[in-house]
């Protein structure tokens, strides 16, 4: 199921949580929302999952819109919040079975799906466990469970692995891309490796707008620090090879990393690398090493963030 949101904007006291966004998720792919605190991700994944009523906007799923099928499309939607609820003297498998009920799934197909969710979410060693006495990446693992026993179309996930340590993260990470293959999967998180890895997308928030998307190679491909080189040259005095790369054309910004390693920020477009091996056999100094500097997802997190 397809997921289109248009013009979506939500004010609280006149603030706008969300200032008019736009976005499409699709069948068979994980969105990843970054942002920093208050950005408005937790508002829009609460407008998503029918919590919130939006000022202005719209969002349709396939050919259901949220301002006139509302009750159909909660059906179509498993969703986590930030804060999981659970009931905690409850067990698992009874919880699972209790919650079966609410979703109003038929009583044939109940045992199944619990059993099925028990499975998926790795929880057979936990299953008659009181969900209290569970840590807390296996307390997400039940919600997650709870969010999926309807079998829905899209999964909006906030902050699915917040708390976790890094084993625990691994095993919620194997869950969401693999129930990501079927389904449109929606996930906020602060940690920036997760989103990079887990996700086909990315979008980042900022004050209630939307600052970047596309996947993460789009966005590298976008920031001007993807064109940068390190450079390690031998064969002279570190001042001197400095003032030699300084006299390059295009050469936008250039840092001495460690002795004679320099980091070159350079224009789009121009072959730096050829002008490089030029001055180099000019002078009669030799490369050992020049790489790309690949842009990280903080890099352009930051960059795209720090001025909204």
């Amino acid at each position: 199921m397809d997921v289109i949101v248009e013009n979506l904007t939500k004010s609280f006291e006149n603030q706008k949580a969300v200032d008019s966004i736009s976005f499409k998720a699709k069948r068979g792919e994980i969105l990843g929302f970054l942002g920093p605190n208050g950005a408005g991700k937790t508002t829009t994944m609460k407008i998503m999952a029918g919590l919130l009523s939006p000022d202005f906007g719209n969002i349709t799923f396939d050919d259901y819109s949220l301002w006139k099928q509302s009750s159909k499309i909660k059906r179509f939607i498993g969703y986590l919040p930030e804060h999981n609820p659970l009931y905690n003297e409850m067990n698992v498998i009874d919880f699972l079975f209790f919650i079966s009920k609410l979703q109003n799934i038929p009583k044939y197909k109940v045992t199944s799906r619990v059993l099925d969710m028990i499975r998926l979410c790795g929880l057979d060693n936990e299953k008659h466990k009181a969900i209290g006495e569970l840590s807390k990446g296996y307390r997400q693992r039940v919600g997650i469970a709870q969010a999926l026993i309807h079998d829905p179309e899209v999964v909006i996930l906030d902050e699915p692995t917040t708390g976790l340590d890094p084993n625990q993260i691994f095993g919620i990470r194997k869950i969401i891309k693999e129930i990501g293959q079927e389904k449109t999967v929606i996930l906020s998180s602060h940690i920036l490796s997760e989103i990079e890895t887990t996700c086909d997308q990315v979008m980042i928030m900022s004050n209630g707008r939307i600052v970047a998307n596309g996947t993460t190679s789009e966005l590298r491909r976008k920031s001007d620090a993807e064109f940068c080189l390190k450079v390690a040259i031998k064969g002279d005095e570190t001042p001197v090879i400095y003032e030699a790369l300084c006299t390059l054309p295009d050469i936008l910004h250039i840092e001495i990393m460690h002795k004679q390693d320099f980091e070159l920020q350079y224009n789009p477009g121009v072959e730096i690398e050829k002008s490089i091996f030029n001055l180099c056999k000019e002078h009669d100094w030799y490369i050992s090493e020049l790489t790309p500097v690949q842009t990280r997802l903080e890099d352009i997190f930051r960059k795209v963030t720090q001025n909204n």
